[in-house]
């Protein structure tokens, strides 16, 4: 079993910088490919980011390209996304996942275990 919880969220200006936090406890995550999605209102969920296990190969959505960031910190168990040039849209719920294997996917059907999310807002 693996318990994943986010943090860092918040309300910020369009053009600030955030950076989430997704701590992985339960069993060591390391080996394992890490991603991130959101979900705006109104709309599914997408896939945003991902960092492969082992290699730490990653994986961005058009639309971040150039401006986020993910990472792993294996001693720590955690997962970071740090997101620069925030613009409206990027407002959304903003959940890690783990993936099933360790090779980076962006469909959400290869994730296994799900944060509860935390809030971005980004104000015009």
């Amino acid at each position: 079993q693996v318990h994943l919880v986010e943090s860092g969220g918040g309300l910020v200006q369009a053009g600030d910088s955030l950076r989430l936090s997704c701590e992985a406890s339960g069993r060591t995550v390391s080996g394992y490919a890490m991603g991130w999605f959101r979900r705006a209102p109104g709309k599914e969920r997408e896939f945003v980011a991902v960092i492969s296990g082992i290699s730490s190969n990653t994986l961005y959505v058009d639309s971040v390209k150039g401006r986020f960031t993910i990472s792993r910190d294996n001693a720590k168990n955690t997962v970071y996304l740090q997101m620069n040039s925030l613009k409206p849209e990027d407002t959304a719920v903003y959940y890690c996942a783990k993936a099933r294997g360790q090779i980076g996917k962006v469909r959400s059907n290869e994730y296994d275990y799900w944060g509860q999310g935390t809030q971005v807002t980004v104000s015009s």
